[in-house]
């Protein structure tokens, strides 16, 4: 099965999940949600099965215990998490419908538009809607999504980054390789 493949489609995807947890992990308490996770999650999904979105899915929740047990010294409470990890799959599911059998500019553009913006919905109005931050009134909605901008911002920036290299840095090397595969006919005498 693994010879039927593109050597480009076995190993980076789960190269770059390592990125994404390690992005998780590492403090940057500066960057507010500067993780290559959505990028990771998009590639995932257009280059690796159904059946193996399980590994990411289950490597990420553990990501999430970790943090909020050890890192930031909370109880975990796992219907927390729900909306997160929903997301999680349905940025996998992204790539599997949108890049999986043509990967163009357009493409990526659209999961790096429709990845950090979908997380950002849902992420913000499950915390709007649980009452614990903000209250649930009209201003407390405006004022839980103006929370959440900064980390949006980030969100698509890194998303876009890394998107853009695991997508683009593969269609440059297949692009030159091309143009350095064609035979030049320039200077050939008879």
């Amino acid at each position: 099965m693994l010879a039927n493949l593109k050597p480009e489609v076995v190993m980076p995807a789960y190269l770059l999940l390592l990125v994404a947890v390690l992005s998780r992990i590492v403090p940057h308490p500066d960057w507010l949600n500067f993780t290559a996770v959505g990028g990771a999650l998009l590639y995932f999904g257009a280059r690796r099965s159904w059946r193996e979105m399980l590994a990411p899915l289950a490597t990420l929740m553990a990501v999430d215990y970790y943090l909020t047990v050890y890192s930031y010294h909370y109880t975990f409470a796992w219907q927390s998490y729900i909306p997160t990890w929903g997301w999680y799959l349905a940025a996998m599911a992204l790539g599997q419908i949108l890049l999986r059998s043509r990967t163009t500019f357009t493409r990526v553009a659209a999961g790096v538009i429709l990845g950090p913006t979908s997380f950002f919905v849902v992420s913000n109005f499950a915390v709007w809607i649980t009452g614990g931050m903000y209250p649930r009134t009209p201003g407390g909605f405006v004022a839980c999504y103006a929370a959440g901008l900064p980390f949006y911002r980030n969100d698509a920036l890194s998303t876009a980054v890394v998107a853009g290299l695991a997508f683009g840095v593969p269609a440059l090397v297949r692009h030159f390789n091309r143009a350095h595969a064609t035979p030049q006919t320039v200077g050939i005498a008879s």
